[in-house]
Order: structure tokens, then C-alpha cells, then sequence
């Protein structure tokens, strides 16, 4: 039996794919069940070891920033001693020519000028011909998850960082999992001109298929000495809608500094202050969702995983 108090580390996954990319990344899985659980809590919940952190994970039931607050709260109620808190997911990218996002980069959300790392961009109005004004606003990542952030960019921009090695070996632990999580092949991540309307189509890589290259954006391939996965750090919106206007979405990179759209954050973030990692399964907008989401899953993930040791003496 497992006592709730022991453990250290809370994660939060959107979906049931993301939990099986978790779990593949403990470095001790623990097969035990929980002692009780909070009145209330129907959470299903994992448990394993990274590094020194004992750590629970937690898969919500559906999209949504409701679900995601009702989960976050319970793990809380359960697991009174939980301090580092996590939130993985997928997302949808906002490339721009100061940001250039592939499909599995990641994202981590950081403080950007006023903004705390998360914009819930439905906390707001537009009104004609002016830019998107924000009537909300959210709490940023604890100080000591910043922190961490911090030195964990600074050795990754001088000695580059371990994803692809985390992915490999999680995938080495659990073949089965290696056809549906294995890295995309680069000519699937297609990005298209913002104006361009793309053809409904109920086939996974319609736009590969049926969208033409009248529209698409040329873009460099990534040098030998880049990363396979590139991590980036900013502003991560979300709401409860699905990102599909590539104008909006354009819009909010250029003027706020959005990096990528997700659905789950804004229900945590004023209540279960964490930290934000979004793998980007192509870019936000109508062509978003083409490519089959579980490949997308272990970037965001391992990016978690590496952090393991930072976060030890900071926490």
C-alpha cells in the first residue's frame, strides 16, 4: 500500500496516451495502490521514482480547463506533500520568424513581460481594428520551478539535452509502445501560409495528401548540429476551445508572444501553481490534429524527465 504522504512530485497529463509516455519514463515503476484516497477523489493515479522524487501522475478524463481543475484539486486533497507540480501535454505551435516550432518541439511556459507563463485568451475581448485586450489574468510557475528552468536552459544552450536519449530508452523499456511514439518522419510537419483554407478530409494526414504546396511555407531543414526536438520558453495560452483560426493564431504570436495553444492550463494555474511543458503535434489552427497525436507524446515528457536532478536541491 502506498502512503499518500511520502510522495514529493505531482504530475498532470491531458490524456490516458501521455500517462503511458509518463509511466515509461520512471526510472522505478511502483505497482502498489494508495492507503485512501480524499473523499471525492476518483482520480486513477500512477506511481513510480525519477532520480530521488518519488512522483504521482494523474490522467484526466477529457479535454477542458473544468476537468483539469477538478483532477488537480483532488491530487492536492490526496497528496498533501506534493511541491513540484507538473502539467504535460500536447499543443498546438505558433512559429513565427522569431520562433521557429516544428512539429515535437516543446514548449515551457515562462513568464513573458506582465504575463505569468500561462494567457487564458478567452479572458478577454477584441474589439475592431485594435489589438486583443486580456481582462484576466494567472498566477506564474513557483519561483523554485522557474529557477530550475533557468539552469536547465543554460546547459541545454551550451551542451544541447538528452530527449531523444530519454525517448530511446523509454522506448527500448517498452517495445510495444515504439510504432505509435516514435519521432514523426520530417516531411510530415507541413506549415501553411495563415490565409490558406485547408480541405476537410476524415484521413489522419489529409493535408499531406490533399492541401497541394501552393500554399506551404518553406522552411530550412535543421542543421546537423541542431536538436531533433528544439525547447522553447514563453507563453503557453489556453482555453477551452481548440485553436483553428491561424489568423488569431498569428495575431497572438505577434502581438502577445504566444508560443502554443493547448486546452488544459488556465483551469490550474490560479489553484495548483505548476509548470507547464506542451510537445507541439503541428501548429494551432485548421490543419491542427492531421498527424497521429501519440507520436507527440515523449517529447514533452523526457523534457520533464532530464529535469529530475535540477529540481532536487531547489525544491
Amino acid at each position: 500500500m502506498a502512503d499518500p504522504s511520502t510522495y514529493t512530485v505531482g504530475w498532470i497529463c491531458a490524456l490516458t496516451t501521455e500517462l503511458n509516455a509518463a509511466e515509461s519514463l520512471f526510472d522505478e515503476e511502483y505497482d502498489v495502490t494508495l492507503d485512501a484516497q480524499a473523499p471525492g477523489d476518483n482520480n486513477r493515479y500512477s506511481f513510480g521514482r525519477m532520480g530521488k522524487h518519488d512522483v504521482v501522475v494523474a490522467s484526466l478524463p477529457e479535454y477542458g480547463i473544468g476537468p483539469a481543475a477538478s483532477v488537480a484539486t483532488y491530487m492536492l486533497r490526496t497528496f498533501p506533500n506534493i511541491r513540484p507540480r507538473l502539467m504535460v501535454g500536447i499543443g498546438g505551435g505558433a512559429s513565427s520568424p522569431k520562433h521557429d516550432i516544428r512539429l515535437g518541439d516543446v514548449v515551457v511556459s515562462v513568464p513573458f513581460g506582465a504575463k505569468g507563463g500561462v494567457l487564458h485568451h478567452e479572458c478577454g475581448k477584441k474589439i475592431q481594428k485594435q489589438e486583443f485586450q486580456f481582462t484576466g489574468s494567472l498566477n506564474q510557475p513557483p519561483q523554485f520551478l522557474l529557477t530550475a528552468v533557468g539552469i536547465l536552459e543554460a546547459d541545454y544552450e551550451g551542451q544541447g539535452h538528452e530527449l531523444n536519449e530519454r525517448i530511446e530508452k523509454a522506448l527500448s523499456k517498452r517495445p510495444r509502445l515504439r510504432k505509435r511514439y516514435a519521432r514523426p518522419l520530417v516531411a510530415t510537419d507541413r506549415l501553411f501560409e495563415s490565409s490558406h483554407t485547408h480541405r476537410e478530409s476524415p484521413a489522419p494526414a489529409a493535408c499531406t495528401d490533399n492541401c497541394g504546396e501552393e500554399n506551404l511555407i518553406t522552411r530550412e531543414a535543421r542543421g546537423d548540429d541542431d536538436d531533433d526536438s528544439m525547447i522553447h520558453y514563453g507563453l503557453i495560452a489556453s482555453s477551452d476551445k481548440l485553436m483553428k483560426d491561424a489568423t488569431i493564431r498569428d495575431e497572438l504570436a505577434r502581438e502577445e508572444g504566444v508560443l502554443c495553444f493547448e486546452m488544459e492550463a488556465a483551469g490550474l494555474m490560479n489553484h495548483f501553481l505548476c509548470l507547464n511543458v506542451g510537445s507541439e503535434q503541428g501548429m494551432a489552427g485548421p490543419s491542427q490534429k492531421r498527424v497521429r497525436l501519440e507520436v507527440l507524446k515523449l517529447p514533452g515528457s523526457s523534457s520533464l524527465s532530464v529535469r529530475k536532478q535540477t529540481i532536487s536541491p531547489l525544491s
